[in-house]
């Protein structure tokens, strides 16, 4: 049931995605945090949308790469969430491209297809290695590219649970989404292997949608598999779709640019919202989490 389920969740965010795209749509959202961010695509980078602040402090800028739900192509189909999050000092990169105006195809009811690779997230991880030395860059040495995070929504939190093991990775967010516990892939070129959980080697978060998500369960299972890493799973009540578009990106946003925060910027305050037997999320009614012993 759960597997069927995410099969016709992650068709309809697709066909969702595609009626976005035929709308007229607002002014892009700067993000709440101090660094107002904007979204392009860069030559050096193809198939994939850079999120970054417009003016960056002085800080190198930490990387948070993000695959889409359903793996779709369109690497604004969470731009709130990840405009929120680059507001706050971060280099985000989503696979993908900008659509460009017009109608779009729609979803064709047949079995999903995922438009972007898993090794698109893997040539984020390469270019920011580039683009930090290269010369002429506008980002050269401003690039943290020894502070990586990998993330993504349903289909797309399988690539990044899938490259999670990569060396230069150091946390691992997976949103709404989790390897499928029969351990078989209902989408062509997407691995799902509860084996890989083993590979990880950083702190692991869970974003699920509460129990009407229908990744829940898949994601659970997952969790309660990671022992040898410190996680958290956080569970937002409102299902598969989860917070992405809202305003900011909503409540998830809040809770990953937090994670973040904790885990590659190392700030006190955001490791109190996680950690310890007076959290802050512990406290806070929105939502519930749940911490493993080597959290």
């Amino acid at each position: 049931m759960a597997r069927s389920g995410m099969m016709i969740l992650m068709n309809a965010s697709l066909m969702v995605s595609a009626t976005i795209t035929m709308a007229a749509s607002p002014p892009p959202e700067r993000g709440s945090g101090p660094f107002p961010a904007l979204f392009e695509e860069r030559a050096s980078l193809p198939d994939h949308v850079v999120y970054r602040p417009a003016k960056p402090g002085r800080d190198p800028l930490p990387v948070y790469i993000f695959g889409n739900g359903g793996c779709s192509a369109d690497g604004t189909s969470s731009r709130n969430h990840l405009l929120e999050i680059a507001s706050h000092g971060y280099l985000v990169i989503a696979s993908g491209t900008i659509p460009k105006a017009g109608p779009k195809p729609g979803a064709t009811g047949g079995p999903l297809q995922a438009q972007t690779a898993t090794r698109l997230m893997t040539d984020a991880i390469d270019w920011v290695a580039r683009e930090n030395v290269r010369p002429g860059s506008p980002l050269r040495g401003r690039i943290a590219t020894d502070r990586i995070a990998v993330s993504g929504w349903s289909c797309g939190g399988l690539q990044a649970l899938t490259i999670g093991s990569d060396p230069r990775v150091r946390t691992v967010v997976a949103m709404n989404t989790g390897f499928f516990n029969d351990g078989k892939s209902p989408i062509p070129g997407i691995v799902s292997d509860k084996a890989l959980l083993g590979r990880l080697h950083t702190p692991v978060l869970y974003v699920l949608g509460g129990p009407d998500d229908i990744a829940h369960a898949n994601g659970s299972d997952d969790f309660r598999r990671l022992q040898a890493v410190p996680a958290a799973l956080v569970d937002i009540p409102v299902g598969h779709g989860g917070t992405y578009m809202q305003p900011h990106g909503g409540l998830a946003a809040q809770v990953v640019t937090q994670w973040l925060d904790w885990q590659l910027k190392g700030d006190g305050k955001a490791r109190a919202r996680f950690a310890g037997p007076g959290c802050g999320w512990c406290r806070d009614t929105r939502l519930t989490i749940t911490r493993n012993a080597a959290l």
